[in-house]
């Protein structure tokens, strides 16, 4: 049966909370020492936002509990990749990352640095084949390597819910991976059949502290839940978190299917849950909606548009595939980063700060940020 530790907690203890957790769910029994450890960060945005991204005390206490627990720091890499609106060193600063890598002694290695090896899954990945034919690549430091995926707990427009299962896309596709987003809840689940071929042990420590309601994964309203989850199953603990969000989990697709095809458990009457009581937990229900971004919306529309109607497929590659896509990403970036941030969301950020969770994230520094290791910028595809 699989288990998903859930507990409540409280800025004050947090850092232990997140010992606490990992002990419920015997992390060691499948996360190894002797195994090199990704440690996969959440970057949604650049910019600090509450909700949207891997907050610094999630990072905090599962690098803690790792090294207290004898991991040697070398062998584990946090790593994060980037896409074409985040940078991955810009996150780091904006999220105060950094601190924490020199604090723990762990190199941040982001991914598009890194070394991408043709990979030829054993198990069929038909999403992954559509998109990409005989060209999927994954990182090479991933192969034989324990991960720990580091969610937030929040909505999403593309997916419904977004946690374990999707901070995978982040990790497997390099930066141009906006072109699964048509066959997104597909491409989920091929990512998470090659995970299960690749890495020795897997592990979700989702932060809940302050979920995010709305039209995520950015622009959301952030909401005091004062939870953390864990599991080994990746499917069991997005079901669970969806299903505190208020929906159902097999309404969700890439939870069905994952659950279908053998890769997890998402009946959440069937999960063993520790932690907290179970029929309590079952009967939580944040009441979630999702709402889609004005960028999210227009997204959909015009890629799903363009490429489902034969006559409109030359624009699905002019749109998506030429020099014309960087204006539909300065779009983004002009309406998230200079808009929305500066008129919205310094607004809920400025009362973030003043709740016990926004006291402790401002007790962090945010590191230095004059000099970012050059980015190589890439296209595989």
């Amino acid at each position: 049966m699989s288990k998903v530790a859930i507990i409540q907690t409280h800025p004050q203890t947090v850092i232990d909370d997140y010992a606490k957790i990992l002990e419920l769910i015997d992390y060691q029994s499948f996360i190894k020492k002797e195994l090199d450890t990704i440690v996969k960060i959440n970057l949604s945005w650049s910019l600090f936002y509450p909700a949207c991204s891997t907050p610094v005390y999630q990072l905090d206490g599962v690098l803690r509990k790792l090294i207290d627990d004898g991991f040697n720091p070398e062998r584990i890499i946090p790593t994060e990749n980037q896409t074409v609106v985040t940078h991955p060193f810009k996150g780091a600063y904006g999220n105060k990352w950094l601190p924490l890598f020199e604090k723990y002694k762990t190199q941040y290695r982001p991914l598009t640095n890194e070394k991408w090896v043709k990979f030829n899954p054993k198990s069929d990945v038909p999403w992954m084949r559509e998109l990409f034919k005989e060209n999927i690549i994954i990182p090479e430091i991933f192969t034989n390597s324990n991960i720990v995926h580091l969610p937030t707990l929040k909505v999403h427009g593309h997916t419904v819910t977004t946690g374990a299962i999707k901070n995978a896309f982040g990790g497997l596709i390099p930066k141009y991976r906006h072109h699964s987003h048509r066959i997104i809840d597909g491409i989920l689940v091929d990512l998470l059949t090659i995970q299960k071929e690749i890495h020795p042990g897997l592990l979700a420590v989702m932060d809940g502290t302050v979920a995010g309601d709305g039209a995520g994964p950015r622009v959301m309203d952030p909401v005091d839940t004062s939870i953390l989850l864990a599991s080994e199953d990746q499917v069991a603990i997005d079901a669970l978190s969806a299903k505190i969000m208020g929906f159902d989990p097999l309404s969700i697709n890439y939870i069905r299917m994952a659950h279908d095809q053998g890769l997890g458990m998402g009946d959440v009457d069937q999960l063993e849950i520790v932690g907290l009581d179970s029929a309590e937990v079952k009967n939580m229900n944040l009441n979630f909606k999702v709402k889609r971004s004005l960028v999210v919306k227009w997204d959909q529309r015009l890629r799903n548009t363009t490429y489902r109607y034969r006559p409109l497929k030359p624009f699905h590659w002019l749109f998506f595939h030429t020099p014309i896509f960087r204006l539909l990403i300065a779009g983004s970036s002009i309406y998230h980063d200079w808009f929305w941030y500066r008129f919205v969301g310094k607004r809920r950020i400025k009362k973030f700060k003043e709740t016990e969770w926004g006291k402790l994230f401002e007790t962090y520094e945010f590191g230095e940020k004059e000099k970012y290791p050059k980015i190589k910028d890439w296209n595989p595809y």
